[in-house]
């Protein structure tokens, strides 16, 4: 496929964003920017929420994943359930009582000011790695697939990327995001679904034979319970799941951002319950996608690539399976990508503005001008990931992405973990170093754990140990008496 038609795809795609957000983003003003003024319709905002979550991470590594991992990565999603109910029973109810723009505004009338600052910055500093992993995904493939031809530089690229986000974002936010996500996630999934089926018939293959193809693969292996020691075991992978959904989404500012633009809490929990159940057969599709797309190389004599990352764009786009597939690809690929990304950047915004700048409560006329340089500075803050990202990765996204999180969102999950479940009060001078020292003890862990622990290699447990590390610690600064004896 040429490089002007993927252009000229691209054009439409972001002229309908544009479109959408110049439609919503009218007589918009910083409640509509950050909460979407509490009118979001939960479905819409349900169908939006899977976009944000898979990603275009999922869309590319997932499919490359089961090389190496087979189908484990459902156990983590059976994980994601548990943690889903989590956050509509615990968390959600605790956020609408409270009534926040921002999430982390709980951890300052919990324990005090620098409990709130650093829970706010381990976010901007976690949503920050994550969103420029994302974009540099999508930055990539259209380096490969459009601007190499051209000899554009990479930056100029990433550039590009950035700016379309924000044009369609920096008036409306969240209440455009969540029409955005919509769009972005029925054209990501329409164009995973297109590619298994596009696939399928290049192989002769109905549905029937291709449950059988997939079934008999070794690569589609999903439960492993027989060494502990492997990563892929049940219980690593079904907690992993479990943790990081709850810190992931429910201590994450930019996907309960979006839950709190709902109207009524009964709602936002039929969002998360619906959302919740629908991750499963979607991720499962994108399973068999990468099996799919193993057995089309093997049947087409290809040899797989060296990184993982690049097996579903290397078919997609080299594979012989017409120019239909590579734009369905295209189009997942930048849907997948832009509807994370978009929301991310929006929620930096917010928690910068909210939580450390403390401009939540200025005059609207104030308030717009101080979000529109925040929006620009994070804009400028992602390119520079992206571009420090590419000079550094050597591993598969999706596992470095949630390697990061591991360390970043630990401390969240300890933090409000120990506001929740106990009643104890701390010295709130003390957070910042236990939140440091947290993760700092959890990567000599994992660098030395087979050396300590007869073998044993953290998986996405890691998470679980760091909030636990940051629980234990907020203990050792704990007050002697418990709220209820302190007057508060």
């Amino acid at each position: 496929m040429s490089p002007v038609l993927i252009l000229v795809i691209i054009f439409l795609y972001f002229s309908f964003l544009l479109f959408i957000g110049w439609i919503t983003g009218r007589k918009a003003d910083s409640e509509s920017f950050f909460i979407g003024n509490r009118k979001s319709p939960w479905l819409i905002v349900a169908i939006g929420m899977i976009g944000s979550s898979l990603s275009g991470v999922t869309f590319i590594s997932v499919p490359g994943w089961v090389i190496d991992s087979q189908f484990s990565y459902m156990q983590m999603v059976l994980g994601y359930l548990v943690g889903y109910a989590v956050i509509a029973e615990v968390l959600l109810p605790l956020y609408y009582r409270l009534k926040l723009t921002s999430i982390y505004t709980y951890l300052e009338n919990r324990f005090g000011h620098s409990s709130y600052k650093t829970g706010a910055s381990f976010f901007l500093l976690s949503r920050t790695i994550g969103a420029a992993f994302r974009l540099f995904l999508v930055a990539m493939v259209l380096q490969f697939t459009v601007f190499d031809a051209w000899n554009v530089p990479f930056a100029v690229t990433v550039a590009i990327t950035l700016l379309l986000i924000w044009l369609y974002t920096f008036r409306g936010g969240i209440k455009t995001i969540i029409w955005t996500d919509t769009m972005q996630t029925v054209f990501m999934l329409t164009a995973v679904i297109l590619s298994v089926i596009y696939i399928s018939r290049s192989m002769d293959l109905n549905f029937a034979s291709l449950v059988d193809a997939v079934r008999e693969n070794k690569s589609s292996r999903i439960f492993f319970f027989d060494n502990f020691n492997d990563q892929r075991h049940f219980v690593k992978q079904f907690l992993g799941g479990m943790f990081i959904t709850i810190v992931m989404t429910g201590l994450d500012q930019d996907m309960m951002q979006k839950n709190m633009s709902i109207r009524r809490l009964s709602d936002a929990k039929k969002n998360i319950y619906t959302y919740s159940i629908a991750f499963v057969p979607v991720n499962l599709i994108f399973m068999v996608l990468g099996v799919l797309l193993l057995i089309y190389a093997s049947f087409k004599g290809m040899a797989l690539p060296d990184h993982a990352d690049n097996l579903f764009p290397m078919i997609a786009t080299q594979g012989g399976l017409g120019a239909a597939v590579s734009i369905f690809f295209i189009l997942g690929l930048i849907a997948a990508a832009y509807s994370s990304a978009d929301s991310a950047l929006t929620a930096l915004t917010t928690s910068f503005t909210v939580d450390i700048l403390g401009r939540g409560g200025e005059k609207e006329s104030v308030l717009k001008k101080v979000r529109f340089r925040v929006h620009i500075m994070f804009s400028f803050i992602l390119m520079i990931v992206i571009l420090v990202f590419r000079l550094i990765n050597d591993q598969s996204v999706i596992s470095a992405l949630f390697t990061v999180a591991g360390y970043t969102y630990g401390p969240l999950l300890g933090m409000y973990s120990f506001g929740l479940f106990t009643r104890w009060k701390v010295k709130d001078r003390f957070v910042p170093a236990v939140a440091v020292i947290s993760p700092l003890l959890c990567i000599l862990l994992n660098i030395f754990s087979e050396e300590l622990f007869w073998g044993y290699k953290f998986g996405f447990e890691l998470l679980l140990v760091n909030g636990i590390i940051t629980f234990l610690g907020m203990m050792l600064i704990r007050q002697r008496q418990p709220l209820e004896e302190s007057g508060k």
